[in-house]
């Protein structure tokens, strides 16, 4: 455990502890800060699958005894989740209904006639969360001038409520059309519905998020209701378990925006928690990141299942919508990141032809890899690690683990055999393929960006990032690594300093010309007290950050940009500013803009941002010295097994140095060093790899 007391060492009446959360798929982790001293406290506890928060009170427990932590002076909670999204991943949620327009039925399964795969021809587009025996179309019809032309026909209503009861239903999403322009329509079906089925939970498209397009509003409405009772269940069973506990802070909770909200507005406002902890893993980075001076980062965030890769540009994370969760689009703001099934407990395989093969399976925490000695049999990337020797010189995960390598060579050697290879040899390739596997997703998004990743240093964290980023940055044709000092809990930490984040949307669909100014004006006033209100809401009584964006195109488009844009311009109805901020956009994106082309406002944007603690870690003056490993160790790299040292993280204090290849052994994780790298610490204790300097 970092910063580590003596068990019987207790701190005193003024401490004040703020602890950060995060679960994956192996680990909970946790990063406690007590804010009198600056002293951090960190640890790790296996998830428990059968019995989700469960792991919390272990951490809680390990935390007092440990650390001295005395729950009653915990000022802040804040915690990330997986629940939300892994229901949706493996279709564990609640049995919905669809309420929409008559002869509107198959919006969900047109969607947009696209297949996930263009090139193959066996490819199918995913079963729906609400099959088309329970979506009903009923008589409504608002126009997209917001004129009603046919009122909603409750006798009908009540059918369709009835039909979906007799097929299982427990909750009901209503979606119609136009509802972006005027909810009310919406509002009165669901009205009705609590009148008529009190017992069964509604959603309506408007209140989840009022977007123009019908498809991406109804479905991010039916996320929200599907996995609305497990999340709420499980908020709730946390609220809980703090109080049992005696900690007096109410949880907030890591959005998917990177930001924070309350557990009440958690159990209505699900959606907004799907991707909560890869996003707060990116917003610890770039905390991290600004911390260290460093402005263009790489993110490799490796768990037990995933590898996630986000880019920090200007020290600020990179927002976007359509990310996929499992095999649907999330339409709301949220932390741009890539993931590929390529993790730590991945599982390594040879398939029908004879071809090594590593993921998307992954063994997870139970039972885990081979050499976890918790009856996991089959190799994982973890496994293939030990093997070469990277792994396995001490305990893991904060003394919960201590590999078996007998076990690890057991699973390895069943692969080797059937390809009628070496050991080792078989090892490396599973971390070969591995580490190929993400280049080719990482070089998809450098693409898509439109950056050169040579420019960017790269931070690997979570529990296997800094095992194999050293290697995948030398791949990319990186220069710098930094591995922060506890890159095992970075998800944990982005909690404990995340803003308060609302995001809120106003359709305008109207062309950028004078007669759209009020209209503008009019939707800003209304975003900003809304986003105001939702911040007083949340309990923050500080200033506000108000930062407007609209979405753009040019007349004829089929897509638009986001564009930021200063309150100022709608105010004084500047159009001119913003059409000139949009022409600068497009051509940053396409390397074109039309600046005599028409432009469509779609839609305007705020995101309402209450600043979070002030904190910052202690850091120290750097004092060059050349550091000396604790002993060698047999390592295979470089195509034979060679002795390298093994340091302790602990050992390098601000201004060590040393090179590569060796290894780097700490609580939270182990971060391997090819040959060529040269290693430092900073004032931060961020340790720096850079390679051909």
């Amino acid at each position: 455990m970092d910063g580590a007391m003596t068990p019987t060492a207790r701190v005193t009446a003024e401490a004040d502890w703020k602890i950060g959360v995060d679960i994956g798929g192996t680990f909970m982790d946790f990063c406690a800060l007590e804010t009198r001293t600056g002293r951090v406290a960190s640890l790790k506890v296996l998830t428990t699958p059968d019995d989700p928060g469960a792991e919390l009170l272990t951490g809680l427990s390990l935390l007092i005894e440990r650390e001295g932590l005395d729950p009653a002076q915990v000022s802040r909670f804040v915690h990330g989740t997986t629940v939300g999204i892994n229901t949706i991943i493996q279709r564990r949620g609640v049995d919905l209904a669809l309420i929409t327009n008559a002869g509107f039925e198959d919006v969900i399964e047109l969607a947009r006639l696209r297949m996930p795969e263009v090139y193959s021809l066996f490819c199918a587009r995913p079963e729906q969360l609400i099959p088309r025996d329970r979506v009903f179309g009923m008589p409504a019809r608002l126009r997209a001038d917001g004129r009603e032309t046919v009122a909603p026909d409750m006798a009908a209503l009540a059918g369709a409520v009835a039909s979906a009861r007799a097929r299982g239903a427990q909750g009901i999403i209503v979606s119609l059309l136009h509802a972006w322009r005027d909810g009310s329509q919406e509002a009165a079906v669901k009205e009705e519905i609590a009148r008529i089925a009190p017992d069964m939970f509604v959603f309506t498209s408007s209140e989840v998020w009022p977007v123009i397009r019908e498809y991406e509003r109804t479905t991010t409405a039916i996320l929200n209701g599907y996995v609305h009772p497990r999340v709420a269940g499980y908020l709730t069973a946390l609220e809980h378990r703090l109080a049992g506990q005696g900690v007096p802070a109410r949880p907030m909770l890591t959005k998917s925006n990177g930001g924070l909200m309350n557990a009440a507005e958690g159990k209505r406002s699900c959606v907004n928690m799907l991707l909560s902890g890869t996003a707060s893993g990116v917003i610890g980075a770039a905390w991290l990141a600004r911390q260290a001076g460093e402005t263009r980062v790489l993110t490799l965030d490796i768990g037990g299942t995933s590898a996630d890769f986000a880019l920090i540009i200007d020290g600020e994370p990179q927002f976007g919508t359509g990310e996929l969760i499992g095999e649907f689009p999330l339409f709301i703001p949220s932390v741009s990141v890539s993931s590929i099934g390529i993790g730590g407990g991945s599982i390594a395989q040879v398939d029908e032809r004879g071809v090594l093969r590593v993921g998307p399976d992954s063994a997870g925490s139970t039972p885990g890899p081979a050499c976890y000695g918790r009856g996991g049999t089959q190799a994982t990337v973890t496994d293939a690690m030990v093997v070469c020797g990277w792994l396995g010189h001490s305990q893991m995960a904060y003394g919960q683990l201590q590999m078996d390598r007998a076990l690890a060579e057991r699973a390895v050697g069943e692969l080797a055999r059937r390809l009628a290879r070496p050991l080792q040899e078989t090892a490396q390739a599973i971390l070969d393929i591995a580490i190929s596997e993400m280049f080719v997703e990482v070089e998809k998004l450098a693409s898509r960006a439109g950056v050169d990743l040579r420019e960017f240093t790269l931070m690997p964290f979570g529990g296997g990032g800094p095992m194999l980023g050293a290697f995948l940055a030398q791949e990319m044709g990186m220069r710098r690594v930094m591995a922060p000092r506890r890159p095992g809990v970075v998800s944990a930490l982005g909690g404990l300093v995340a803003d308060l984040r609302g995001d809120f949307i106003r359709t305008i669909f109207a062309p950028l010309d004078s007669a759209t100014a009020p209209l503008l004006r009019a939707a800003m006033d209304g975003l900003m007290d809304e986003g105001r209100g939702w911040l007083a809401a949340q309990g923050h009584r500080g200033g506000a950050d108000l930062r407007l964006s609209a979405d753009m195109r040019y007349a004829g488009q089929s897509y638009e940009i986001e564009v930021p844009l200063q309150p100022g311009w709608i105010a004084e109805g500047n159009l001119s500013g913003m059409a000139a901020a949009f022409h600068d956009m497009h051509d940053r994106l396409y390397d074109f803009h039309d600046a005599a082309g028409e432009i469509e406002l779609v839609n305007l944007r705020l995101s309402a941002i209450g600043a979070g603690p002030a904190l910052r870690f202690p850091e120290a003056e750097e004092v060059a010295v050349q550091a000396r490993p604790r002993r060698d160790v047999p390592v295979h790299t470089g195509g034979r097994v060679q002795p390298i040292g093994l340091y302790r993280r602990r050992d390098l204090g601000p201004g060590a140095v040393f090179s590569g290849p060796a290894v780097v052994a700490q609580d939270d994780t182990t971060l391997a060093i090819p040959a060529g790298a040269r290693a430092h610490v900073d004032r931060h204790l961020n340790l720096y790899l850079t390679f051909g300097e």
